[in-house]
Protein backbone atom coordinates (compact mmCIF):
# COMPACT_ATOMS: atom_id res chain seq x y z
CA UNK A 1 0.00 0.00 0.00
CA UNK A 2 1.07 3.70 -0.89
CA UNK A 3 2.00 5.72 2.05
CA UNK A 4 2.20 9.69 2.13
CA UNK A 5 5.55 11.95 3.32
CA UNK A 6 6.11 15.18 3.93
CA UNK A 7 9.58 16.00 2.87
CA UNK A 8 9.77 20.39 3.13
CA UNK A 9 7.92 21.93 5.57
CA UNK A 10 7.80 26.05 5.34
CA UNK A 11 5.92 29.19 6.72
CA UNK A 12 6.34 32.91 6.51
CA UNK A 13 7.11 34.81 9.98
CA UNK A 14 3.62 35.56 11.02
CA UNK A 15 2.83 39.41 11.08
CA UNK A 16 0.13 41.14 12.70
CA UNK A 17 -3.37 41.77 11.08
CA UNK A 18 -3.41 45.29 11.28
CA UNK A 19 -2.62 47.67 8.84
CA UNK A 20 0.33 48.80 10.39
CA UNK A 21 1.43 45.30 10.77
CA UNK A 22 4.78 43.57 9.52
CA UNK A 23 3.26 41.80 6.41
CA UNK A 24 0.40 44.32 5.67
CA UNK A 25 1.74 45.59 2.76
CA UNK A 26 2.08 41.84 1.10
CA UNK A 27 -0.70 40.90 -1.27
CA UNK A 28 -1.74 37.56 0.15
CA UNK A 29 -1.32 36.04 -3.65
CA UNK A 30 2.85 37.23 -2.98
CA UNK A 31 2.34 35.85 0.68
CA UNK A 32 1.67 32.54 -0.59
CA UNK A 33 3.84 32.30 -3.47
CA UNK A 34 6.84 33.11 -1.22
CA UNK A 35 5.84 29.82 0.66
CA UNK A 36 5.80 28.12 -3.02
CA UNK A 37 8.55 28.88 -4.45
CA UNK A 38 10.62 28.68 -1.14
CA UNK A 39 9.32 24.98 -1.05
CA UNK A 40 10.60 24.13 -4.37
CA UNK A 41 13.93 25.55 -3.86
CA UNK A 42 14.60 24.07 -0.28
CA UNK A 43 13.74 20.70 -1.53
CA UNK A 44 14.77 20.79 -5.10
CA UNK A 45 12.36 19.21 -7.02
CA UNK A 46 11.22 20.53 -10.50
CA UNK A 47 7.79 22.19 -10.04
CA UNK A 48 6.33 20.45 -13.51
CA UNK A 49 6.22 17.35 -11.12
CA UNK A 50 3.68 18.98 -9.20
CA UNK A 51 0.42 16.94 -10.11
CA UNK A 52 -1.60 19.73 -7.98
CA UNK A 53 -1.69 22.19 -4.92
CA UNK A 54 -4.44 22.30 -2.62
CA UNK A 55 -4.21 25.63 -0.53
CA UNK A 56 -6.25 26.47 2.05
CA UNK A 57 -7.70 30.24 2.63
CA UNK A 58 -11.05 31.34 5.05
CA UNK A 59 -12.21 34.60 4.01
CA UNK A 60 -12.39 34.26 0.43
CA UNK A 61 -13.51 37.94 -0.94
CA UNK A 62 -11.36 41.19 -2.36
CA UNK A 63 -7.84 40.44 -2.50
CA UNK A 64 -8.35 36.59 -1.42
CA UNK A 65 -11.08 35.42 -3.81
CA UNK A 66 -10.93 33.61 -7.31
CA UNK A 67 -9.00 30.66 -6.12
CA UNK A 68 -6.25 32.45 -4.36
CA UNK A 69 -4.34 29.03 -4.69
CA UNK A 70 -3.56 29.24 -8.74
CA UNK A 71 -2.72 32.61 -8.80
CA UNK A 72 -0.14 31.58 -6.09
CA UNK A 73 1.11 29.34 -8.27
CA UNK A 74 1.56 31.65 -11.11
CA UNK A 75 3.06 33.90 -8.82
CA UNK A 76 6.02 32.13 -8.09
CA UNK A 77 6.87 30.89 -11.41
CA UNK A 78 5.33 27.66 -11.19
CA UNK A 79 4.43 26.07 -15.43
CA UNK A 80 1.17 26.83 -16.24
CA UNK A 81 0.67 23.25 -16.39
CA UNK A 82 0.48 22.84 -12.52
CA UNK A 83 -3.31 22.63 -11.04
CA UNK A 84 -4.34 24.50 -7.89
CA UNK A 85 -7.43 24.39 -5.94
CA UNK A 86 -8.66 26.52 -3.00
CA UNK A 87 -10.57 24.77 -0.17
CA UNK A 88 -12.39 26.20 3.30
CA UNK A 89 -12.87 24.54 5.89
CA UNK A 90 -12.73 27.47 8.37
CA UNK A 91 -9.38 27.89 10.35
CA UNK A 92 -8.93 24.26 9.76
CA UNK A 93 -8.45 25.17 5.82
CA UNK A 94 -5.01 23.98 5.50
CA UNK A 95 -5.13 21.27 7.55
CA UNK A 96 -7.97 19.64 5.15
CA UNK A 97 -5.75 20.74 2.71
CA UNK A 98 -3.11 18.69 4.09
CA UNK A 99 -5.81 15.59 4.65
CA UNK A 100 -6.80 15.73 1.06
CA UNK A 101 -3.28 16.07 -0.62
CA UNK A 102 -2.04 12.81 1.36
CA UNK A 103 -4.94 10.75 0.95
CA UNK A 104 -4.44 11.77 -3.05
CA UNK A 105 -1.24 10.34 -2.37
CA UNK A 106 -1.87 7.64 -0.59
CA UNK A 107 -4.92 6.39 -3.50
CA UNK A 108 -2.44 7.18 -6.32
CA UNK A 109 -3.91 10.06 -7.66
CA UNK A 110 -0.73 12.26 -6.70
CA UNK A 111 2.94 11.53 -6.58
CA UNK A 112 3.73 15.19 -5.95
CA UNK A 113 1.47 17.24 -4.64
CA UNK A 114 1.68 20.53 -2.58
CA UNK A 115 -0.78 21.20 0.56
CA UNK A 116 -0.81 25.02 1.80
CA UNK A 117 -2.54 27.93 3.00
CA UNK A 118 -2.47 32.00 3.56
CA UNK A 119 -4.46 34.72 5.17
CA UNK A 120 -3.78 38.16 5.00
CA UNK A 121 -6.29 39.87 8.09
CA UNK A 122 -4.63 42.94 7.82
CA UNK A 123 -5.70 43.56 3.76
CA UNK A 124 -9.03 40.83 4.07
CA UNK A 125 -10.06 41.00 7.92
CA UNK A 126 -12.43 38.18 9.11
CA UNK A 127 -16.20 38.83 8.36
CA UNK A 128 -15.33 40.30 5.30
CA UNK A 129 -16.93 37.67 2.91
CA UNK A 130 -20.44 38.26 4.67
CA UNK A 131 -21.92 41.92 3.02
CA UNK A 132 -23.72 43.53 6.13
CA UNK A 133 -27.16 42.63 6.58
CA UNK A 134 -26.94 39.15 4.20
CA UNK A 135 -27.76 36.14 6.60
CA UNK A 136 -24.76 33.30 5.90
CA UNK A 137 -26.83 30.34 7.55
CA UNK A 138 -30.31 30.56 5.65
CA UNK A 139 -33.56 29.81 7.53
CA UNK A 140 -33.36 26.04 7.78
CA UNK A 141 -30.47 26.61 10.46
CA UNK A 142 -32.45 30.00 12.10
CA UNK A 143 -35.33 27.18 12.32
CA UNK A 144 -32.99 24.47 13.93
CA UNK A 145 -31.15 26.98 16.47
CA UNK A 146 -34.33 29.45 17.32
CA UNK A 147 -31.98 31.44 19.61
CA UNK A 148 -29.77 32.03 17.33
CA UNK A 149 -25.93 30.88 17.05
CA UNK A 150 -23.55 32.87 18.21
CA UNK A 151 -20.06 34.11 18.03
CA UNK A 152 -16.73 32.16 18.72
CA UNK A 153 -15.98 34.51 21.50
CA UNK A 154 -19.36 33.36 23.88
CA UNK A 155 -18.20 29.77 22.23
CA UNK A 156 -15.06 30.53 24.11
CA UNK A 157 -17.03 31.99 27.17
CA UNK A 158 -19.09 28.98 27.02
CA UNK A 159 -16.07 26.41 27.31
CA UNK A 160 -15.01 28.29 30.18
CA UNK A 161 -17.50 28.06 32.21
CA UNK A 162 -18.42 24.11 31.25
CA UNK A 163 -14.39 23.25 32.01
CA UNK A 164 -14.81 25.70 35.39
CA UNK A 165 -11.60 26.95 33.53
CA UNK A 166 -10.58 30.34 35.89
CA UNK A 167 -9.05 33.84 34.38
CA UNK A 168 -5.56 32.58 36.75
CA UNK A 169 -5.70 29.37 34.69
CA UNK A 170 -5.99 31.06 31.13
CA UNK A 171 -3.88 33.91 31.67
CA UNK A 172 -1.39 31.18 32.72
CA UNK A 173 -1.53 29.44 29.73
CA UNK A 174 -1.42 32.27 27.54
CA UNK A 175 1.82 32.91 29.28
CA UNK A 176 3.69 29.85 29.04
CA UNK A 177 2.68 30.10 25.33
CA UNK A 178 4.67 33.07 24.62
CA UNK A 179 7.55 32.01 26.81
CA UNK A 180 7.82 29.08 24.70
CA UNK A 181 7.52 30.72 21.33
CA UNK A 182 10.58 33.16 22.65
CA UNK A 183 12.57 30.47 23.70
CA UNK A 184 12.03 28.88 20.12
CA UNK A 185 13.32 31.71 18.65
CA UNK A 186 16.46 32.46 21.19
CA UNK A 187 17.79 29.02 20.73
CA UNK A 188 17.08 28.42 16.92
CA UNK A 189 14.57 26.12 16.81
CA UNK A 190 12.63 28.37 14.11
CA UNK A 191 15.16 28.66 11.83
CA UNK A 192 14.38 25.47 9.63
CA UNK A 193 10.53 26.32 9.12
CA UNK A 194 11.14 29.85 8.48
CA UNK A 195 11.40 31.79 5.10
CA UNK A 196 11.89 35.40 5.99
CA UNK A 197 10.34 38.25 3.70
CA UNK A 198 10.70 41.45 2.90
CA UNK A 199 13.41 41.70 5.67
CA UNK A 200 10.72 40.65 8.22
CA UNK A 201 12.55 37.32 10.10
CA UNK A 202 10.85 36.85 13.32
CA UNK A 203 6.63 36.26 14.48
CA UNK A 204 5.23 39.76 15.40
CA UNK A 205 3.16 38.99 18.38
CA UNK A 206 5.53 37.14 20.35
CA UNK A 207 5.82 38.69 23.92
CA UNK A 208 9.40 37.45 25.82
CA UNK A 209 8.07 39.88 28.89
CA UNK A 210 4.48 38.32 28.96
CA UNK A 211 3.24 37.64 32.64
CA UNK A 212 -0.06 36.86 34.45
CA UNK A 213 0.44 40.38 35.89
CA UNK A 214 -0.08 42.22 32.52
CA UNK A 215 -2.77 39.80 31.21
CA UNK A 216 -4.76 40.60 34.41
CA UNK A 217 -5.30 44.04 33.54
CA UNK A 218 -7.06 43.42 30.17
CA UNK A 219 -10.49 43.59 29.97
CA UNK A 220 -13.19 40.86 29.07
CA UNK A 221 -12.68 40.82 25.22
CA UNK A 222 -16.82 39.66 24.20
CA UNK A 223 -18.50 41.08 26.75
CA UNK A 224 -22.11 41.96 25.53
CA UNK A 225 -25.10 42.07 27.87
CA UNK A 226 -27.45 39.73 25.61
CA UNK A 227 -24.99 37.37 25.71
CA UNK A 228 -24.77 37.39 29.26
CA UNK A 229 -28.79 37.45 30.25
CA UNK A 230 -29.40 34.33 27.60
CA UNK A 231 -26.19 32.57 29.04
CA UNK A 232 -25.43 33.52 32.77
CA UNK A 233 -22.92 31.08 33.33
CA UNK A 234 -20.34 32.64 31.77
CA UNK A 235 -17.55 34.51 33.80
CA UNK A 236 -16.29 36.88 31.32
CA UNK A 237 -12.62 35.58 31.49
CA UNK A 238 -11.80 35.61 27.95
CA UNK A 239 -9.46 38.22 26.73
CA UNK A 240 -7.50 39.43 23.80
CA UNK A 241 -4.67 38.25 25.76
CA UNK A 242 -5.63 34.46 26.34
CA UNK A 243 -7.23 34.38 22.89
CA UNK A 244 -5.39 34.01 19.65
CA UNK A 245 -4.47 37.49 17.44
CA UNK A 246 -5.71 37.94 14.25
CA UNK A 247 -2.64 37.91 11.89
CA UNK A 248 -0.85 37.97 8.08
CA UNK A 249 1.14 34.45 7.41
CA UNK A 250 1.33 31.66 4.57
CA UNK A 251 2.70 28.10 5.00
CA UNK A 252 3.28 25.10 2.37
CA UNK A 253 4.03 21.57 3.06
CA UNK A 254 5.74 19.46 0.02
CA UNK A 255 3.75 15.75 -0.37
CA UNK A 256 4.95 12.05 -2.17
CA UNK A 257 5.11 8.76 -1.40
CA UNK A 258 8.54 7.41 0.12
CA UNK A 259 8.87 5.69 -3.40
CA UNK A 260 8.59 8.67 -4.89
CA UNK A 261 11.03 10.86 -2.69
CA UNK A 262 13.31 7.72 -2.81
CA UNK A 263 13.54 8.21 -6.77
CA UNK A 264 13.85 11.80 -6.08
CA UNK A 265 16.46 11.46 -3.61
CA UNK A 266 14.26 13.46 -1.02
CA UNK A 267 13.99 12.88 2.37
CA UNK A 268 10.88 12.17 4.16
CA UNK A 269 10.34 14.13 7.35
CA UNK A 270 7.66 12.44 8.61
CA UNK A 271 4.94 9.94 7.72
CA UNK A 272 1.35 10.61 7.15
CA UNK A 273 -0.10 8.21 9.25
CA UNK A 274 -3.91 8.55 9.99
CA UNK A 275 -7.12 11.25 9.35
CA UNK A 276 -10.30 12.33 11.26
CA UNK A 277 -12.65 14.91 10.82
CA UNK A 278 -16.08 15.76 13.04
CA UNK A 279 -18.51 17.88 13.91
CA UNK A 280 -19.97 18.37 16.96
CA UNK A 281 -22.42 20.97 18.32
CA UNK A 282 -22.49 24.83 16.71
CA UNK A 283 -22.48 26.90 19.81
CA UNK A 284 -19.81 25.02 21.93
CA UNK A 285 -18.66 24.71 18.41
CA UNK A 286 -14.52 25.00 19.55
CA UNK A 287 -14.66 21.85 21.32
CA UNK A 288 -14.88 19.16 17.86
CA UNK A 289 -10.91 18.60 18.89
CA UNK A 290 -11.85 16.35 21.91
CA UNK A 291 -14.01 13.69 19.58
CA UNK A 292 -11.77 14.30 16.43
CA UNK A 293 -8.67 13.23 18.96
CA UNK A 294 -10.45 10.28 19.97
CA UNK A 295 -11.27 9.35 16.31
CA UNK A 296 -7.85 10.02 14.52
CA UNK A 297 -6.24 7.57 17.40
CA UNK A 298 -8.80 5.21 17.41
CA UNK A 299 -8.02 4.77 13.12
CA UNK A 300 -4.53 5.01 14.34
CA UNK A 301 -5.04 1.97 16.76
CA UNK A 302 -2.64 4.47 18.82
CA UNK A 303 -3.54 5.58 22.62
CA UNK A 304 -2.37 8.86 23.77
CA UNK A 305 0.15 7.55 25.68
CA UNK A 306 1.90 6.77 22.04
CA UNK A 307 1.99 10.31 21.45
CA UNK A 308 5.45 12.43 22.29
CA UNK A 309 3.95 15.74 21.14
CA UNK A 310 1.04 17.85 19.97
CA UNK A 311 -0.58 20.50 18.51
CA UNK A 312 -3.62 21.76 19.29
CA UNK A 313 -4.63 24.76 18.01
CA UNK A 314 -4.55 28.11 20.47
CA UNK A 315 -7.85 29.63 19.31
CA UNK A 316 -8.34 30.25 23.14
CA UNK A 317 -6.81 29.06 25.99
CA UNK A 318 -10.11 27.91 26.98
CA UNK A 319 -9.99 25.27 23.97
CA UNK A 320 -6.66 23.59 24.98
CA UNK A 321 -7.24 23.27 28.67
CA UNK A 322 -11.02 21.63 28.55
CA UNK A 323 -9.31 19.42 25.53
CA UNK A 324 -7.03 18.56 28.32
CA UNK A 325 -9.20 17.77 30.56
CA UNK A 326 -11.76 15.97 28.29
CA UNK A 327 -8.36 13.71 26.69
CA UNK A 328 -6.35 13.62 29.93
CA UNK A 329 -2.57 14.59 27.77
CA UNK A 330 0.24 15.73 29.17
CA UNK A 331 0.23 19.47 28.93
CA UNK A 332 4.32 19.43 28.58
CA UNK A 333 3.91 17.31 25.45
CA UNK A 334 1.57 19.97 23.90
CA UNK A 335 2.60 22.96 21.87
CA UNK A 336 5.71 23.00 23.22
CA UNK A 337 7.49 25.98 21.13
CA UNK A 338 4.34 27.81 22.12
CA UNK A 339 1.32 27.92 19.99
CA UNK A 340 -1.34 30.53 18.22
CA UNK A 341 -1.81 32.68 20.96
CA UNK A 342 1.95 33.83 20.87
CA UNK A 343 2.88 33.17 17.35
CA UNK A 344 -0.45 33.87 15.50
CA UNK A 345 -3.35 32.53 13.90
CA UNK A 346 -3.54 33.44 10.23
CA UNK A 347 -6.95 31.23 9.85
CA UNK A 348 -6.15 29.71 6.47
CA UNK A 349 -2.48 29.23 7.10
CA UNK A 350 -2.65 27.96 10.39
CA UNK A 351 -3.08 24.48 9.92
CA UNK A 352 -0.21 24.09 8.23
CA UNK A 353 1.56 26.38 10.22
CA UNK A 354 0.81 24.14 12.65
CA UNK A 355 2.29 20.93 10.52
CA UNK A 356 5.39 22.77 9.78
CA UNK A 357 5.88 23.43 13.80
CA UNK A 358 5.43 19.73 14.33
CA UNK A 359 7.56 18.42 11.71
CA UNK A 360 10.52 20.36 12.83
CA UNK A 361 9.56 19.56 16.45
CA UNK A 362 9.39 16.05 15.86
CA UNK A 363 12.78 16.03 14.06
CA UNK A 364 14.47 17.91 16.56
CA UNK A 365 13.29 16.05 19.33
CA UNK A 366 13.46 12.44 17.85
CA UNK A 367 9.41 11.93 18.27
CA UNK A 368 7.86 8.77 17.16
CA UNK A 369 4.65 9.65 16.99
CA UNK A 370 2.72 13.51 16.90
CA UNK A 371 -1.14 14.41 16.74
CA UNK A 372 -2.29 17.62 15.71
CA UNK A 373 -6.05 19.16 15.88
CA UNK A 374 -7.55 21.97 14.56
CA UNK A 375 -11.13 23.46 16.43
CA UNK A 376 -13.41 25.39 13.35
CA UNK A 377 -16.13 27.73 13.30
CA UNK A 378 -19.79 25.88 13.14
CA UNK A 379 -18.64 22.90 14.94
CA UNK A 380 -15.91 21.79 12.83
CA UNK A 381 -12.70 19.94 13.79
CA UNK A 382 -9.99 18.40 11.96
CA UNK A 383 -7.40 15.78 13.25
CA UNK A 384 -4.09 13.87 12.22
CA UNK A 385 -1.32 11.59 13.63
CA UNK A 386 2.16 12.14 11.98
CA UNK A 387 4.59 8.95 12.32
CA UNK A 388 8.54 10.27 12.65
CA UNK A 389 10.98 8.81 10.08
Amino acid sequence: MRDAVIVEAVRTPIGKGRPNGSLAHVHPVELLAHTLRTLVERSGVDPVLIDDVIGGTVDQVGEQAMNTTRYAVLSAGFPESVPATTVDRQCGSSQQAVHFAAQGVISGAYDLVVACGVESMSRVPMWSNVPAGKDPFGPGVDERYPEGLIPQGISAELIAAKWSLSREEMDAFAVESHRKAAEAWESGLFADEVAPLDGVTRDECVRPGSSTEVLAGLKPAYYDPAFGERFPQIDWNVTAGNASPVNDGASAVLITSSETAARLGLRPLARLHSFAVTGSDPLLMLTGVVPATEKVLRRASLTLDDIDLFEVNEAFSSVVLAWRQETGADLSKVNVHGGAIAIGHPLGASGIRLTTTLVHAMQARGARYALQTMCEAGGLANAMVLEGL
